[in-house]
């Protein structure tokens, strides 16, 4: 594959851990260098085990100096949690997209009662960003395995940035056979339809 070298970007996926987020950035950024970009990826972990914040920051390029990513950067964030793409909205571009899983994960304050789950995120954002809401939960049970939901916003992440020409080569990359280089054999099947599902 010839590599577009106007092309470059920066991702991130933002979640709680035991979400997935950390496969479908090795999944991401696989593909991206498969497609011949210098790809950086960073990894930000908040007692990830106990459903903290977890983060990764994904930047390719013809040449990459750092993964970081600062404060509206971003041209895609995945959000796999509600309060999470809030939490980050301010590192998106202003001509970024946020792809949101309609999907709550209340943290430890909530949980104890110290706090209450915000309420109208999903209609907040939308009002400030070009955002696309995915019930990847839903899609995921459909498909027979709820751990899929990471997979089906990677896949939705990747159709609703098509229009972007600094993340156009993402529809050029074949996302089937990166998830087979990377899933276990027993779950390729699953992850390639889930891709496909959103």
């Amino acid at each position: 594959m010839s590599i577009n070298k106007s092309a470059a970007g920066s991702i991130l996926l933002v979640g709680v851990g035991g979400q997935g987020t950390i496969l479908a950035s090795k999944i991401l950024s696989q593909g991206l260098m498969d497609a011949g970009f210098d790809v950086k990826m960073s990894e930000i972990h908040g007692m990830s085990q106990r459903g903290g914040s977890v983060s990764t920051q994904i930047r390719f390029a013809d040449d990459v100096a750092s993964p970081i990513i600062g404060l509206g950067e971003a041209d895609l964030i995945i959000a796999f949690e509600k309060m999470e793409a809030l939490r980050w909205l301010d590192h998106l571009k202003p001509s970024g997209t946020m792809i949101i899983n309609n999907f709550e994960i209340p943290s430890v304050p909530i949980l104890l009662g110290e706090a209450k789950y915000p309420e109208g995120i999903i209609a907040d954002l939308k009002e400030k960003v070009d955002a696309k809401v995915v019930d990847a939960a839903t899609i995921a049970d459909n498909l027979g395995n709820a751990k899929a939901m990471n997979i089906v916003l990677l896949g939705a992440a990747v159709r609703a940035i098509s229009k972007s020409e600094r993340l156009q080569v993402l529809n050029d990359i074949d996302w089937d056979h990166i998830i087979q280089e990377i899933v276990k054999p027993q779950f390729v099947e699953l992850n390639i339809k889930a891709f496909h599902a959103a």
